[in-house]
């Protein structure tokens, strides 16, 4: 299947996917079965499913037809290059395309003057004010290519000022960035561009980033940082005409499989190869020099040969807008697409899974818990209803005394769920005051300060370490307290199920093993590229502290806001069932209370009130019957791919 069409199908999947769980929220709703808690939960889930994007990230040094791969995968219906493609280099900021349907389709450019200050690219992200936004006429290619060659428009500046701005200027004919006749340095005119574009793929959600070479990647540390670690896939391009070269293999090794192993979402595409065809050469003699290529470049990269995809962007791209298959068919674009696809859609559905089951999950359960309550509650009052039959008015008086005293001793138990809440807040805010905003923001001041007043490198280093050490331990901490709030609450799970029959299970569990990973990452990023005897003997000691804290201490403190989220949306959810079960059991109780009553009374008649909650139990059981059929619904979607697939045909 092909990417357009998988991609199709899973957005097709994505959809009936929130249908059912934007069915079950109304259905919830309908029935009087929803609550604050269950409603926000939900309402965020589908709001995620709405706005779920698929990263493709596009990666290489520059001339190797990146633009062009990209112009051929996406853009080959529109009949031109839709993206700046052309020998040299054409691509000289990051740039994202993507589809905000809130926006006119458009260019944001972020000036590059931006780099001087100590904000990085999604801090400015927040601010329309300080990007240059061009309309973009969807009409009219031919206008629209003309506005897109904006992305790759450059500056000259002096040497110092390029320096100041973060661009390693040399005097080699090799260096990137080198001192013209002028005595200026050619830099590029735009830090980050956004193309909001209403591409059919964009509009189901892709998002592309295509990325500059080498020493644009290094001048920007938000891409290796985030942009890239985000990304479900990353397709690295190399050129057939050089192989594999040493910048090539940093570019790889430092900044697309940090660590040594490639992860899953990472290809390889090995372009150009139409240079190899030769019309002085068999077809079997071609095939044969590019898989020598394809097995020297694997080797190289420590990747199986599978991974490697030999491909010609250019005539790939002539043959989709000609209408050529035998020339698609020998530039093997399809087979990297394919590739592509199956790298990309299973990875990402794998995550929308995962996300989705560990929150329908949770609220189906504790809906189904509340129903099997009032069940177990109303079956209570039919048996003691119906052990009244043919009973004089003591023995409903005695009833009516036993039903009161069990109200009355779970109203006295009700204090221990009281201090339950109590005990629960403290642990609450000793959990908060170690994984809390406020704790990094006071660690980030006192590193900032020391690595102001360090006068050797060393204490640059002492203090880069001292942070993420105070940080690792604020985690170290804060699980600590997670562990004691899920004991206790497991322990008063159990405590009121035997004392008062009701229905909890166990405790959501949470952990905050994915963010002490992601400071592993970072400190490893850190150390790789700062924290080195190198960078801190040649690099400005001021340089190094604003580097840190506008790359590295902002993506720890990212790391911290998103724990902090997930950290107090699990305490909700672990409140929640009890709060819940315990406001049911006290209704039931005064129900039976109230029912024998009117018994007592003789204002309703036995045999009346039976025919009543006979027709309640009913009702609750198509309740149940029904929320299990829509449950399956969504988990029959939830299920590995094969299942995806034949709800999508």
């Amino acid at each position: 299947m092909s990417l357009v069409n998988q991609f199709a199908a899973y957005t097709t999947w994505r959809a009936g996917l929130s249908s059912h769980i934007g069915e079950f929220q109304h259905w919830l709703a309908e029935n009087e079965l929803s609550d604050a808690q269950a409603d926000l939960r939900l309402t965020q889930l589908l709001e995620r499913l709405r706005e779920d994007r698929l990263n493709v990230a596009f990666v290489a040094e520059f001339s190797r037809g990146k633009s062009e791969l990209i112009n051929a995968i996406f853009f080959a219906e529109y009949g031109t290059r839709m993206l700046p493609s052309s020998a040299g280099r054409t691509t000289m900021c990051p740039t994202e395309l993507l589809y905000d349907p809130g926006k006119p389709p458009c260019i944001e450019l972020l000036p590059i003057e931006t780099r001087a200050s100590s904000s990085g690219i999604a801090e400015y992200k927040r601010f329309p004010d300080e990007w240059k936004i061009i309309d973009l006429d969807v009409e009219a290619p031919e206008a629209m290519q003309d506005t897109l060659h904006q992305v790759s428009e450059t500056i000259r500046v002096t040497p110092e000022e390029a320096t100041r701005l973060g661009f390693s200027v040399g005097a080699d004919d090799l260096d990137f960035y080198r001192v013209g006749e002028d005595g200026r340095v050619e830099i590029p005119r735009w830090r980050h561009a956004i193309i909001n574009f209403p591409h059919p793929l964009l509009k189901q959600g892709l998002s592309i980033l295509d990325t500059p070479g080498l020493n644009a990647i290094g001048a920007e540390p938000e891409l290796t940082l985030s942009l890239l670690p985000n990304a479900h896939a990353v397709l690295f391009i190399l050129g057939a005409d050089t192989g594999v070269t040493q910048s090539d293999m940093i570019i790889w090794r430092d900044h697309i499989c940090a660590g040594g192993t490639a992860r899953r979402g990472r290809l390889v595409a090995l372009n150009k190869i139409d240079g190899q065809w030769d019309e002085l050469k068999t077809l079997e003699e071609i095939d044969a020099e590019i898989q020598r290529q394809v097995d020297t470049s694997a080797s190289l990269l420590n990747l199986p040969p599978s991974q490697v995809f030999p491909v010609s962007a250019q005539k790939g791209l002539v043959a989709k807008i000609t209408g050529d298959a035998a020339l698609l068919e020998r530039s093997r674009l399809e087979w990297l697409e394919t590739a592509l696809s199956n790298e990309l859609i299973p990875a990402k559905r794998d995550i929308v899974c995962d996300n989705t089951e560990s929150e329908f999950g949770d609220v189906s359960l504790r809906v189904r818990g509340l129903l099997e309550a009032r069940l177990l509650g109303l079956r209570e009052q039919l048996t003691e209803l119906t052990e009244l039959r043919g009973k004089n008015k003591g023995v409903v008086e005695y009833m009516m005394g036993k039903v009161r005293a069990e109200k009355d001793e779970f109203e006295a138990g009700l204090q221990r769920y009281y201090a339950v809440r109590s005990v629960f807040s403290t642990l609450t805010n000793k959990l908060f005051g170690h994984l809390g905003l406020d704790t990094l923001r006071q660690l980030t001041h006192e590193t900032r300060e020391v690595m102001l007043d360090a006068t050797f490198s060393k204490s640059l280093a002492v203090a880069m370490k001292r942070f993420f050490g105070r940080a690792r331990e604020a985690l170290t901490r804060s699980s600590h307290e997670i562990g004691e709030i899920r004991a206790m609450m497991e322990a008063v799970y159990k405590r009121f199920a035997v004392e008062h029959g009701l229905k909890l299970g166990a405790p959501t569990a949470f952990s905050l093993l994915r963010y002490e990973k992601e400071l592993d990452r970072l400190e490893a990023w850190c150390d790789g590229h700062l924290n080195t005897m190198v960078s801190l003997l040649t690099t400005d000691k001021k340089n190094i502290t604003q580097k840190f804290f506008e790359e590295v201490a902002l993506q720890v403190r990212r790391a911290f806001e998103y724990a902090n989220r997930d950290a107090e949306t699990w305490l909700r959810a672990i409140m929640a069932p009890m709060e819940t079960q315990v406001r049911e059991h006290q209704i039931q109780l005064k129900r039976r209370l109230e029912s024998i009553k009117r018994i007592h009374q003789a204002t309703d008649t036995l045999e009346d009130r039976i025919g009543e909650l006979d027709g309640v139990e009913n009702g609750l059981l198509q309740q149940i019957e029904a929320l299990e059929v829509i449950a399956s619904r969504i988990r029959e979607l939830l299920r590995p791919a094969a299942g995806a697939e034949r709800q999508a045909a």
